[in-house]
């Protein structure tokens, strides 16, 4: 049903951003799961939640963005830390309700210090 991948290294426009967010399936509780994947040595880096407007902002600036569940708040990954996450694939499963993105990591993705 889905089966799409975006580049969303290419910045999309909101409205672009915004359609393709509409059509996922947000229903964990108004999230999707996100798989953050090392597009050079295809390791799992972390897998965190997306709310519509993460998914939205990720698309937008190509740099990943995420819903805490413990903060309740929108953060972009690397914000305090330095360590952001460029997004060069945003994949979507036939369900619709989870993603992988294929990232370029700067720095670490564990806060704990390991690479993750």
């Amino acid at each position: 049903m889905y089966d799409c991948v975006v580049l969303a290294m290419l910045k999309l426009s909101r409205n672009v951003a915004e359609n393709i967010a509409n059509k996922l399936s947000y229903r964990h509780n108004g999230l999707i799961v996100a798989v953050a994947q090392d597009v050079e040595s295809n390791t799992v880096l972390m897998v965190a939640f997306m709310n519509r407007e993460a998914v939205i902002k990720t698309l937008t600036t190509g740099l990943a963005h995420y819903w805490s569940t413990t903060r309740n708040k929108l953060w972009l990954k690397g914000e305090k830390s330095g360590n952001f996450q460029e997004v060069v694939d945003f994949i979507v499963d036939c369900d619709g309700d989870s993603v992988l993105l294929r990232v370029r990591q700067h720095g670490v993705a564990c806060h704990k210090g390991s690479f993750s």
